[in-house]
């Protein structure tokens, strides 16, 4: 069973095992929690069994106009479930005061998205890959 949640209350890096996956590099558990402590908003579903994270989503925002959400992964085994759609709703319920919510994907989730309230939008972005494991991490 699952239980969703939008706090870290119990949540160690212990909890945060096997995402990023087909990251070459990625941030280890220690590193995923600090980037879910630092987020203006977040979303979790747990495996009330286990305790462990199953799924995330977060948000970094100004608190006044706009958020971008970076990140959203659901462990392979959970997917196709309708579990990101849910973080993704409760995420957007967090932030939902705010004027624009911004999410950069593929166009190949577009279509996940959408159904969401997303829209296409043509943008650009920067990526320093050898940063994947996050800042100050080697």
């Amino acid at each position: 069973m699952l239980r969703y949640q939008t706090h870290l209350t119990t949540i160690t890096s212990a909890h945060l095992q096997g995402f990023f996956v087909g990251w070459p590099t990625h941030p280890d558990p220690a590193t995923h929690l600090r980037i879910l402590q630092n987020a203006y908003a977040l979303a979790l579903a747990v495996d009330t069994e286990t305790g462990h994270v199953i799924g995330f989503a977060n948000a970094i925002s100004d608190g006044v106009l706009s958020a971008y959400i970076p990140l959203l992964e659901v462990l392979p085994e959970w997917q196709g479930q309708g579990i990101g759609r849910r973080l993704i709703a409760e995420l957007s319920a967090q932030l939902d005061h705010l004027y624009m919510v911004d999410i950069v994907c593929d166009p190949e989730l577009e279509a996940f998205y959408a159904p969401l309230g997303f829209r296409a939008l043509k943008g650009m972005a920067r990526r320093h890959y050898s940063n994947q494991r996050g800042a100050g991490e080697s």
